[in-house]
């Protein structure tokens, strides 16, 4: 009996020491031995290295600034396209597949100015290659242009303003239109079309500063130096087809202007 009563007495005081231990705020099981604290260790830990503090953006950092110079040292198509996919300033490139730079022949007379990729042009990386871009090429074979021609009195050459997708399709903003202008310009003089035509409001915007294209499109105009000529975009005329009857009194006129 005095055994079992010592190993009770020993099981209590046990319990008690734990609950004690609860209340304390001792509530996690370190090991099975104790720890001596005032112990030196063998090594001494090694200090934590401060983070360093932000530093401010470099003025040269300014997205126009930047895209200005980038695309006033690009010499060529192949220069661009790179200039253009090492450009790092705009927050598109991030959700974007890929870098859609242009499609067609650059040695073409007519130039078609687009908004941005869809989904299907940041698949492939090519510019009007969904719903839109074969209502476009069904569109401009009427008039014996096509984007695979390699005769330059045929040919097309067809990019866009932004060279990444926008979520969801949305609008792009007028800073993102702002910051690649300089690209879309540099881009236009290295193919020095005859004719540029512009598809949908954010090329028009771009390369004039005005918006409506409901309004423009048929009014030949100028913009950097070659005649422009404003069209709905064939992503319009897929949403309201009795547009196309002014579509195709647009084509007309560029066709008469080539000539």
């Amino acid at each position: 009996m005095g055994i079992a009563t010592e190993i009770a007495d020993d099981w209590h005081a046990a319990l008690a020491a734990l609950a004690w231990g609860v209340e304390a705020g001792a509530d996690e099981t370190i090991g099975d031995g104790p720890i001596n604290r005032y112990a030196l260790a063998a090594e001494a830990p090694k200090p934590v290295a401060a983070k360093a503090a932000p530093q401010p953006e470099p003025a040269g950092s300014d997205p126009v600034a930047v895209a200005q110079a980038a695309a006033a040292a690009a010499q060529s198509l192949d220069t661009l396209r790179e200039s253009i996919a090492a450009f790092d300033l705009c927050e598109l490139k991030r959700g974007a597949r890929n870098t859609v730079f242009a499609d067609g022949n650059p040695e073409a007379r007519v130039l078609i100015l687009g908004e941005a990729p869809g989904a299907e042009e940041d698949r492939e990386g090519r510019p009007f290659v969904g719903r839109a871009g074969k209502l476009l090429d069904r569109m401009f074979a009427t008039i014996g242009l096509a984007r695979t021609s390699p005769d330059a009195g045929t040919a097309l050459y067809i990019t866009n303003v932004m060279p990444w997708r926008p979520p969801g399709n949305r609008d792009p903003e007028a800073a993102e239109i702002a910051m690649l202008r300089p690209f879309v310009e540099r881009h236009i003089a290295l193919v020095d079309p005859e004719v540029i035509v512009v598809m949908g409001n954010t090329p028009l915007f771009t390369l004039t500063g005005t918006r409506g294209i409901l309004r423009a499109r048929g009014n030949w105009s100028q913009a950097l130096g070659k005649p422009l000529l404003p069209m709905t975009h064939p992503a319009y005329l897929l949403r309201n087809p009795a547009a196309k009857r002014e579509a195709w009194a647009d084509l007309l006129s560029l066709q008469a202007r080539l000539r």
